[in-house]
Formats: structure tokens, sequence, C-alpha cells
């Protein structure tokens, strides 16, 4: 296992839906601190300055350190979970999946079910199970028995999986790829800038609750206030069955991704296309990808103030807004090797060019 597997392992496996991040932040923390100035802002985004050759311009690279998960709402009777998710989820992946609930007396692990399909008439087995009608179950037999291993309303749910290299050694499967395949990208981009010469100040984000509403996206824009801004972030692979090439022709393993429009953002066009011509360069395979129903942290940079110049770069993964995902590490490598490249390009001259 290599430095970049292993940090893959490490920030994948951290707990951290939305609101809960600060495992993920202790990670990121370990990694940075001594290379960067670290701070957060008051809603728990990790603040990482590498200077460089200049005060500015300052280049913001964020990634969300949320995962989809869900919150404790209720404890019934029964000694059943009821839970609120965290995030957008699929109904038909949730049923059977096993998550654990961080309380204050540890973890308790539990599973999510619903009523057995055999109680079921032939045409309800046929439907999907609404998130309503689903509940956590922990092994207990009454609500006390719930309370008494420390489980409360409030208390985060995270899914359970672990990292695992697949048949392929060079495709990675593990839960919360996004989007801490864009927090592994900001601390392996500032290491290898902390050994080179780049004509700006850097700024690793890890933004939290990003998965409701791009909310530490909006606070940590306001602390660095960036003159640029470069949005670290998975992409939705299409090249599983049921996807036509006219729906998505991303393909895992293909090359990092650039997003040319997603639903809260279109890029800003010269920082797109400087993106382009890097890859080009360094003969990095390239993607292009719009995203009609989602959204990044880049929807609330770009707005910040009087506007911030911002380009979306993500890796293709499988599966994502579930349990699993997959991932292949030549995409990771590309993405890193053009993030770097781009980063000690945006200097003063460059980055007034954006705008202009």
């Amino acid at each position: 296992m290599d430095q970049t597997e292993a940090l893959l392992k490490e920030i994948t496996e951290a707990p951290g839906v939305p609101g809960y991040e600060g495992e993920v932040r202790a990670v990121i923390r370990r990694h940075l601190e001594g290379i960067t100035t670290v701070e957060q802002d008051k809603m728990g985004s990790i603040i990482c300055k590498k200077a460089g050759l200049a005060d500015s311009p300052k280049v913001m690279l964020a990634g969300h350190m949320d995962e989809v998960g869900f919150m404790v709402r209720l404890i019934t009777t029964e000694g059943f979970v009821k839970f609120v998710p965290l995030g957008g989820w699929w109904d038909q992946v949730m049923l059977a999946q096993r998550v654990v609930i961080k309380t204050a007396q540890g973890d308790v692990l539990g599973v999510t079910g619903a009523k057995p399909p055999h109680m079921l008439p032939p045409e309800e087995r046929k439907k999907m199970v609404p998130k309503k009608d689903m509940y956590i179950d922990i092994g207990a037999s009454s609500e006390e028995e719930v309370k008494e291993r420390g489980v409360r309303p409030g208390d985060p749910i995270i899914p359970v999986s672990e990292f695992a290299v697949l048949a392929n050694p060079r495709t990675y499967m593990s839960k919360a790829w996004d989007d801490r395949v864009g927090c592994a990208l900001f601390i392996q981009a500032i290491q290898r800038l902390a050994q080179e010469r780049h004509p700006n100040t850097v700024y690793g984000v890890g933004t939290v609750q990003e998965e409701v509403g791009l909310r530490g996206a909006k606070t940590s824009a306001h602390i660095v206030s960036p003159d640029v801004a470069i949005i670290l972030e998975v992409d939705i692979a299409g090249d599983v069955p049921g996807i036509k090439p006219e729906e998505s022709a991303i393909k895992m393993g293909k090359g990092p991704t650039l997003l040319v429009y997603d639903r809260r953002m279109i890029p800003n066009l010269k920082l797109r296309d400087l993106v382009i011509e890097t890859a080009q360069e360094l003969e990095i395979p390239l993607q292009f990808s719009a995203a009609e129903g989602g959204a990044t942290d880049g929807g609330m940079i770009h707005i910040h103030a009087g506007g911030v110049p911002t380009v979306v770069i993500g890796v293709p993964t499988r599966h994502i807004h579930s349990h699993v995902g997959i991932m292949h590490r030549d995409d990771y490598d590309h993405a890193l090797e053009l993030i770097v490249a781009l980063v000690k390009k945006l200097d003063q001259a460059t980055v007034q060019g954006l705008t202009v």
C-alpha cells in the first residue's frame, strides 16, 4: 500500500456525515498542519493556508468533508431507530445495509430494515420501500434497551464500508468517495506544492455540510475570500449497464473530468480553457461532463462577494450516494497532476486575465 492508497483508506473510512465532520477534519489536520497554517470557520470547515512566492492571488482548492448518511430521529417503544436522511439517498439502495450509530457511549452497530417481503401481498413486493417505512435494528427489544446503549435523537448514523482494493488493483471500493476524494486531492496537491515554487497562496479547504445545501462553502469562502477557486469532486461514471452514451460518456479509468455545466454554476470560461490547455500540454486525458441534476460547492463559492472565477475537476466514480463507490487510481493520479500544474500557472496576471 503506497502513500496515496493509505491516505485514501484513512480518509474514506473516517466517519463524517453533514454536521458531524470532526473526524475527517482531524485527518486533514494531521496531514497538513506541518506545512500549512490551519484554522477553521465557525461552521467547522477547515482552512489550510500554504504561502507561495506571493500573497496573492489566493487560490482556493475545495473538497467537502461530509458524506451522505443519517441521523437518529426517534426510538420506537419496540426498540427500533427511526432516522432522518442527511444528503440525497435513493430508497432502493438503503435496505439491508450495515450502519453504525455514533453515540456518546461509543459505536452501536445496526442494520437498515423494513417489513419483510414474505408478509407483503404480491403487488406490494414490486414497489420500492420509502424511507419513512424503514428503521434501524440494533438487536434491541425495547426503547429502554436502546437508550441504555446511549442512542439518542441527533446521533449521526454512518454506512459501514471498509476500503478495499478490487480485482483490478487500480480500482478501489469504499464509502464516502463523495467527497473524500476531493479532500485527498487537496491534501496531496499541497504536499507537492510544498516542494515546488508557486506564484500565489493556496488554501486547501475541507468544507462542511455540502450534501445538505453547500453551507460550509459559503462560510469558508467568506474567510478565504479567494481570487480563484478549483472545486475538487467526484463525477458520476456513466459506464454501467443501462446508461446510453448520450446520457453520459464519462468512463472510469479514462481521465478526470471537467464540469462544463451544473445546476448551480457555469464555470469561468477562461479558467475552463486553461484547464483544457494544461491537460493537453501534459497529455492528461480529460473528459467533459454536464450535471443537470446536481451541484457542487462551486455553486456557492463562485458568487462570493463580487464573484470568483471557479471550475470543477472531478474523478469519475460509480455508485455514489450509496454505501459503496468505486473509483480508478489512474483518474485520481491524473487529476492530482493536473491540479498541481494548474495552480503553478495561476499568477497575478493570469488570474486578473480570467475576468477581462
